[in-house]
């Protein structure tokens, strides 16, 4: 046991300050990192990785992209956190809402976490409504009434329904079967006046990945207008990572309220929630929604979530990350086939699902049913050849423009030898 690993036990709970840094349901310790470079980080042992969690999905260009550091140092030297307005929020917000099709106007906080909530609180605000419709597998941060049938970290340690979580706080959440519009068309003829809001990772990134099928987020829009509740899209993942303009622009199906988060901030804090002007103007000071954060709209996390958005408007990005990820995952399939291993793997651009089960997985259930043991198996066996995969089946594989094609056939060289002792 490393020394540094006991010192994390002592101070910090599990020895980490999230639960998906945690390797304990793989059976080892965590993962330390001392520095990264482009696709590549280096643990406090010297161990060097070839990266596919990239913090988790806001490192599009990888780790320390130079043009983004040399536009936060510049803004270091003005300063930190000043706790009044600033110019470089209102060019932020306006990128935001020229780049993202539902906003017409927006508030930043510091969490993807925040942008839910608030944009929970807010839907019910507007609607007068208390009830809303999440999906199970979906996770949209920690709150209370969030917290129910979550994937992502929750999932995976056993604890969907979190401790210290009142059965008053969920009362009002609705958990429904992901994919399933007859499911959602049902419970809206049942209790439809009072439902304030349905909320939605249009790609579902928390449960491993799985797509919305044809027809259901289209089904979500119409549902909720024929009901006059509103529709929100969770993008904390998928704004800027699957388009410039997120999932809404991919599938054309646009939100009343889209909630933003780790990406806009190019790998600093930040988060963001916005859409219509008529219910964005309830929000305080205009309206009765109080919602108020010290530190939102920090310059340094805006100048580098500027600096990234910019930078993703430039050139093909999107397109050289669909090729990425199609060719990772291509190859994956044909090595998978060719060992006789039953492996379902799903994507959407740079975001790669890998599944170890028979049937194609396109709900929460399905999910379930993989083999969590043979992806362990999987993440351990890859982790000896120095590529890092999420710890958890439950998580997202991310690729980043930082990844070249000799990093993508070397990771194929790799699981071609991994699955060929599976047979």
């Amino acid at each position: 046991m490393s020394s540094i690993w006991e010192r994390a036990q002592k101070v910090m709970p599990g020895g980490v300050n999230s639960p998906v840094r945690s390797f304990a349901k793989v059976g080892m310790e965590p993962i330390f990192v001392e520095s990264a470079h482009g696709a590549y980080l280096t643990d406090e042992r010297g161990q060097k990785y070839l990266d596919y969690i990239c913090s988790w999905g806001p490192l599009i260009f990888g780790h320390s992209y130079e043009p983004v550091i040399e536009k936060v140092a510049e803004c270091l030297r003005k300063g930190t956190s000043f706790g009044l307005a600033t110019a470089l929020e209102v060019e932020f917000a306006e990128l935001l809402t020229r780049a993202v099709p539902s906003l017409e106007m927006v508030r930043l906080v510091n969490s993807g976490t925040e942008a839910t909530m608030s944009a929970i609180r807010l839907a019910r605000g507007f609607t007068r409504r208390e009830k809303i419709i999440k999906f199970a597998g979906c996770y949209h941060g920690h709150s209370n009434e969030l917290l129910v049938a979550t994937g992502s970290g929750a999932l995976t340690f056993g604890s969907p329904e979190s401790a210290g979580v009142t059965s008053h706080a969920v009362q009002d959440t609705l958990v429904l079967p992901y994919n399933d519009r007859k499911a959602v068309e049902k419970v809206f003829a049942e209790y439809g006046e009072d439902i304030a809001a349905i909320i939605v990772e249009p790609i579902a990134a928390n449960m491993g990945l799985v797509s919305p099928q044809e027809g259901f987020l289209a089904g979500l829009r119409r549902v909720t207008k024929e009901y006059k509740a509103l529709l929100i899209f969770d993008e904390v993942i998928t704004g800027f990572r699957v388009a410039y303009g997120g999932a809404q622009e991919l599938y054309g199906v646009i939100p009343d309220l889209t909630c933003l988060g780790k990406i806009i901030g190019g790998g600093f804090p930040i988060g963001a929630y916005g859409g219509r002007k008529e219910i964005m103007e309830m929000i305080s000071p205009l309206g009765p929604v109080y919602q108020a954060g010290t530190l939102s709209g920090n310059p340094v996390a805006v100048t580098a979530g500027m600096e990234t958005i910019r930078l993703l408007k430039q050139g093909h990005v999107y397109d050289q990350l669909q090729s990425k990820g199609d060719y990772l995952r291509n190859g994956l399939r044909q090595i998978a086939k060719s060992k006789g291993v039953k492996l379902q793997i799903t994507g959407v651009g740079s975001l790669t699902g890998v599944f170890f089960s028979e049937e194609i997985v396109d709900c929460y259930e399905k999910v379930l049913k993989a083999s969590k043991e043979l992806y362990q198996n999987f993440f351990r066996a890859n982790l000896k050849k120095g590529i890092l995969l999420p710890p958890s089946p439950y998580e997202t594989i991310f690729i980043s423009t930082a990844h070249t094609q000799e990093d993508l056939d070397g990771t194929l060289e790799v699981w071609n030898g991994v699955l060929n002792t599976w047979k």
